[in-house]
């Protein structure tokens, strides 16, 4: 594990949230905005409403330029996001999670709550000077933001998708070689 596990869970999190804007959008809908929730187990208030549904969708572009800002930029924009959102971590414990830090109440809109868990993962990125874990999609076709938290840092695709598109891109292209 390189982060601790809320950490993680903010990271991926965010990153599918940010990648849910490309083609086709896979944040649509109220009932698809609930399970993004259940999915990353976020706690604390859910209004299931559309007007939720498009201050969380509003918070895409900000996110993704969070994730692929360089470190410096990262800094000035977690910086901003906590003092915009008044942050004040606190040690939290709930459901099967154990001692974690959540720096805003429960009870505050989704979309703040988002923004400041995203911005206290990358917190630990940022500290560990980890950025390198976070970059563009390999696949020329795409756009998609990658996180990768493998040991030998080797993942470059966002999804199965684009790792199967690739895969059987090199196949053909193998097999195209032989048999000239």
């Amino acid at each position: 594990m390189v982060f601790a596990h809320d950490t993680e869970a903010a990271l991926q999190a965010a990153v599918v949230l940010a990648n849910s804007a490309l083609e086709p959008d896979t944040l649509a809908s109220p009932a698809e905005l609930t399970a993004f929730l259940e999915e990353w187990e976020y706690t604390g208030r859910h209004d299931g409403t559309q007007a939720e549904l498009d201050e969380v969708r509003a918070l895409r572009p900000a996110l993704r330029e969070l994730l692929l800002a360089d470190r410096d930029g990262a800094v000035a924009q977690v910086n901003a996001m906590l003092a915009d959102l008044n942050a004040v971590p606190q040690l939290v414990r709930h459901g099967r999670h154990d001692w974690h830090i959540h720096a805003i109440g429960p009870d505050e809109p989704l979309a703040r709550r988002i923004v400041v868990e995203t911005a206290m993962a990358m917190i630990d990125v940022i500290r560990t000077d980890e950025m390198s874990r976070l970059g563009v999609c390999a696949d020329d076709t795409c756009d998609g933001v990658v996180l990768d938290l493998s040991r030998n840092r080797s993942r470059r695709y966002c999804s199965t998708a684009c790792t199967n598109r690739n895969a059987v891109a090199a196949y053909r292209a193998r097999q195209a070689t032989a048999e000239a």
